[in-house]
């Protein structure tokens, strides 16, 4: 059984849900735990439920990582004699820390809706509502070429250059500057009142918009003039890969009918069950889903002019005023459900990084809805 630091463990949850991702209201990372404990055991559920974290504490786990945060809230006090606080207490005395990957989850590539699309037979084709690019400048410097490389240098530690799978990327092409210094100007080469021509480089190199003044700050204390010549271009906004839910074809059309019946399937059974909404015999080709509660989606799945949204937590009034307005046909079923396949996608990423942890995901239905009519 191969052992590791629970901070190897949050650094390998890290990379694959960045917590960038989170929403600003989310409480996302590490709950609980020492990152230098050792970590050879880890169990992943949707909720840190009472019985999640018994089942954690019997199997003798050393980290439980879940999707649902359990201190969202403020939170003044985690004594033991309140719910939560019972549970981390119970997790502390038992050597278990407690992870949360919950909207930074849900933005991920792959994420929450990622699995949920593999687990009703989806293949994605992009994000529902896809987060744009990071914002990036375009700079362009001209410098003498005696000073290029040292420039470059500069801009690179300033963060310029980089992405997140290459580094010192820039594009240089030989010219001649020309110029003529005026009174009261110290220049690094030419006299004052002569044109001077020279031997200059120009630099072309991106950075993300966010570094924008320490690049300029780097610019300035490396070149070698008073007043370098640069232009800084905001590259327009475009859609990424991340982002809330995603947007899938089904290998073959099927009716409502049918479709509601693969999801049901490929789902765990909840007292919930699956319900749909439209004509029984419209055909479904094209696919929407959001893993949780996604009725803030409804206008956007319309626009976007798929057959069918899978989601969970829909309402009365919106769904009836979605379909109205002649929307796509709704599928909705158990919050827990449609989040649960992400259980094993974040299992699999923790053995591929880490193999040799011991890991499984919690059989316990933390869906709350323990009786339907049917059963009574």
């Amino acid at each position: 059984m191969t052992t590791v630091r629970l901070a190897d463990l949050t650094a390998v949850l890290d990379a694959a849900y960045p917590p960038r991702l989170a929403e600003s209201w989310d409480s996302v990372g590490l709950v609980c735990g020492d990152p230098d404990d050792k970590v050879s055991r880890v169990l992943f559920a949707v909720d840190a439920t009472e019985a999640v974290v018994r089942e954690a504490i019997d199997w003798g786990a050393q980290a439980l990582v879940v999707h649902h945060p359990l201190l969202l809230r403020g939170v003044d006090t985690v004594a033991a004699s309140t719910p939560k606080g019972a549970l981390l207490h119970g997790l502390i005395r038992s050597g278990c820390a407690l992870f949360t990957a919950h909207t930074n989850a849900d933005s991920a590539d792959p994420g929450v809706s990622d699995a949920l699309a593999a687990a009703i037979g989806l293949t994605v084709t992009g994000p529902l509502d896809p987060q744009p690019l990071t914002a990036r400048d375009t700079w362009t410097v001209t410098v003498p070429r005696a000073h290029a490389e040292a420039v470059l240098a500069a801009l690179f530690a300033a963060g310029a250059g980089a992405s997140e799978r290459y580094s010192d990327a820039a594009w240089t092409v030989a010219g001649t500057a020309q110029f003529r210094p005026l009174d009261g100007a110290n220049p690094a080469a030419g006299r004052i009142g002569e044109l001077h021509r020279g031997e200059e480089d120009q630099l072309e190199l991106v950075a993300p918009a966010s570094r924008r003044a320490a690049v300029l700050a780097a610019l300035r204390a490396a070149h070698p003039y008073e007043e370098p010549a640069y232009d800084v271009t905001e590259r327009a906004t475009l859609p990424s890969r991340l982002g809330i839910g995603r947007v899938g074809e089904l290998a073959a059309p099927e009716t409502l009918r049918e479709f509601t019946s693969r999801v049901r399937s490929g789902l765990p059974a909840t007292t919930w069950g699956v319900r749909a909404a439209g004509e029984p015999d419209r055909v479904i080709r094209t696919v929407a889903v959001c893993g949780g509660a996604g009725d803030s989606f409804l206008g956007k799945v319309s626009r976007l002019g798929v057959d069918a949204y899978v989601t969970s937590d829909l309402r009365h009034h919106p769904a009836d005023e979605h379909l109205r307005a002649g929307g796509p046909a709704l599928i909705d079923a158990a919050h827990w459900a449609t989040e649960f396949p992400w259980c094993a996608q974040a299992e699999g990423i923790v053995q591929a990084a880490l193999p040799g942890l011991e890991t499984r995901v919690s059989a316990v239905r933390t869906d709350p809805w323990t009786l339907g009519a049917h059963d009574c």
